[in-house]
Order: C-alpha cells, then structure tokens, then sequence
C-alpha cells in the first residue's frame, strides 16, 4: 500500500489470492459506536477506507490496529493534517496491474444523484466506482454510469438515521457492496 499527502492522492491496495474485503467507514465525528471496532475485527477487512468527518484524528489510530487505513479529509477536517481531499486506490493483482480503480471523496452526492464535478474527476481518474460520506445515509447505487456507495455513518446518530458501515467484496472478479449494523451486527437493508 502505498500513498502520498496532497490534495489529490493515489493508493493501492493488493488484493490476496485475486481477492480483496475492504470495510468502508465515514462520518465518525470523534465517537465511533462502541461495536465497531469489534466488528470491524470480526469483518477482517485488507484495508479499512474512511470517507471523510472523522474528527478527533485518533480513530485513525484506533482503526490502523485493525487494517491499514486509507482516508480522505471531511468538512469538519481541519487543513493542518496531512489528509487529502480525495484518493484514487487501486485493488492491484499480483503484477501490480489494477483490478478495481475507485475514488474515496468525503462529499459527492445530492440525494442519490452524484455531483457533476465529481463524476468528472471519477473520469479523469477511470475509476468505475465512487465512494463517499457526508450525507450519513447508506446507499448503493448507479448515476451517470458510475457505481456509488455510501457506507453511512458509524458516528453519533444523525435523525433516524442507522448506525452502520459498508463491506466490499472482490471475489472472482466480482464486486460485492453492503452495509452492516452497528447495533446489531447483522447485516443492514434499507
């Protein structure tokens, strides 16, 4: 895994036996719900990304026990850290060819619609799937051909909103997406 500090990063991440678990995470606000990160351990996860409003900077830390930690800055980040806004991450295959290109952005939807500048630079970057945060809502979805997941917010509870994070899964060149409960540790469906 590899990756730089600047406003518009690159990472990989290299998948085992052509397969890769990535647990998706956002919008902790400095109070991840207590389960998590024993789910999270329960998930083993090659990589944890975390899409953004972290706050206090130590839930890195407390992740990075976990799984190598890829993330990107939020609204409530600060510019005196070295987050990027965005990070293109590749899931690499034993050649170091990429099998998967994605780009972690904190804000990139309005509702279940992607934002035009950000399915543009998703373009400029070929990557097929954007993920993202801010809005707290768990959601999967397609717009203007591009997949988009939202693992919703693992932080204090926002509305009626769930308490719950996103699972990816490449296996046999298939990407698998879903969201898992915080409260209950089943998986979560809308």
């Amino acid at each position: 895994m590899r990756a730089t500090h600047s406003t518009r990063t690159y990472a990989s991440v290299p998948l085992r036996d052509g397969e890769a678990r990535l647990a998706v995470v956002a919008d902790t606000h400095s109070a991840p719900h207590p389960a998590t990160l024993g789910l999270l351990r329960t998930a083993r996860p090659d990589a944890i990304l975390h899409a953004g409003d972290i706050g206090d900077l130590a839930v890195l830390s407390d992740l990075s026990a976990i799984a190598p930690v890829l993330a990107v800055r939020g609204n409530i980040e600060g510019r005196d850290n070295d987050l990027p806004d965005e990070l293109t991450i590749d899931l690499v295959n034993e050649h170091g060819q990429s099998v998967l290109r994605m780009l972690l952005v904190h804000i990139a939807v309005y509702g279940p619609k992607l934002r035009a500048e950000v399915a543009r630079q998703a373009r400029a970057q070929h990557a097929s799937l954007v993920v993202c945060g801010h809005s707290h809502v768990p959601f999967i979805g397609v717009d203007k051909g591009l997949t988009v997941f939202n693992p919703g917010s693992i932080g204090p509870r926002r509305f009626q909103l769930p308490i719950v994070f996103g699972l990816m899964e490449l296996q046999s060149g298939r990407l698998a997406m879903h969201h898992v409960s915080c409260e209950t540790g089943a998986r979560w469906e809308p």
